[in-house]
């Protein structure tokens, strides 16, 4: 329309202001005319389904991929699935009631079938931090991270070295627990005992802390699946007179903010959280823009060792 119809439209919007109903005019256009002003470029809602939100990690994954969806003109809808296979298929069910673009998932009970039903519906589907050859997806290489965090331990010359993680253990800790295996194995010292606590929460980290001192012999260095369970060993162990890191060294997993913050700064395997959301994102609004000739991709990120006092 004439610009000048288009500035009298935009200012009896401004008078009155008006709301358009979204679901009305998805009744009348499609769910492809969802935005541009007066239709001009369609916006779309994309889901983002993470498995906590209360994760520090989580919550900066999701901000990744919303990051990257607002700067084409997008919106995220944040969800957390809390690890239910139940509660997952609810958010996507609301993303296909919503006409979502997209889903970006970090996949508790999300398999194949369930992916080509959401495809038929026509959400692009991008899968988070998992490891898949038959979809797009993001992921870091999680047993290169496991080498890195052992290889550190064994640098500093500690030999008795366990593995506290948590349960249900998601398949990133598991890939990270394999590649610290490994490379204690090729070191000579067998694999390592793994502590599995409840959760991976600070909590559970301060409970593990009582086992590894239960221990015998006690361990020198420890490497916790991520950073929350590692700073509630941290705070527990000297708490109860042990000294982190002569006694023992401890290493995390995810470097979240709090991380550099701990009472003992934290040695960490770095993971690119943000850049994880981004590249999903980017994903997802590649599979729409190609259409029928799209072909699934696999992005994989390297992990990062940081050093700080703990180990």
């Amino acid at each position: 329309m004439a610009e000048a119809t288009r500035d009298r439209v935009r200012a009896a919007i401004e008078e009155l202001g008006f709301v358009r109903n979204e679901s009305a005019r998805r009744l009348r256009t499609g769910p492809d005319r969802t935005a541009g002003e007066f239709g001009d470029e369609p916006r779309r809602l994309f889901g983002v389904v993470v498995e906590d939100l209360a994760n520090p990690y989580a919550a900066d994954v999701v901000r990744g991929a919303e990051e990257a969806l607002n700067a084409a003109g997008h919106d995220a809808l944040w969800l957390s699935s809390d690890h239910s296979a139940a509660k997952e298929a609810r958010s996507l069910e609301l993303l296909d009631e919503q006409h979502a673009a997209g889903a970006l998932i970090v996949p508790v009970g999300l398999g194949p079938a369930g992916i080509r039903r959401l495809r038929a519906a026509g959400l692009s589907v991008v899968l988070m931090d998992r490891d898949v050859s038959d979809a797009c997806a993001v992921h870091v290489d999680h047993v290169a991270g496991g080498e890195l965090a052992a290889a550190h331990l064994l640098g500093i010359g500690r030999e008795r070295i366990a593995f506290v993680t948590g349960a249900p253990e998601p398949q990133p800790c598991v890939e990270r627990r394999d590649g610290a295996a490994r490379t204690l194995v090729e070191a000579g010292l067998g694999k390592p005992p793994v502590l599995i606590q409840d959760a991976l929460s600070p909590t559970e980290g301060r409970r593990a802390a009582r086992r590894v001192l239960d221990m015998s012999p006690t361990p020198d260095g420890v490497f916790c699946a991520n950073d929350l369970l590692a700073i509630g060993l941290i705070n527990e162990l000297t708490r109860l007179g042990a000294r982190v890191p002569a006694d023992i060294a401890v290493v995390g997993y995810d470097d979240i903010e709090l991380a550099a913050s701990a009472a003992v700064p934290l040695t960490t395997v770095k993971q690119p959280r943000r850049a994880l959301g981004w590249e999903a994102a980017e994903l997802a609004m590649a599979e729409i823009r190609e259409g029928k000739s799209h072909q699934h991709r696999q992005v994989v990120l390297a992990p990062e060792l940081v050093v700080r006092e703990s180990a």
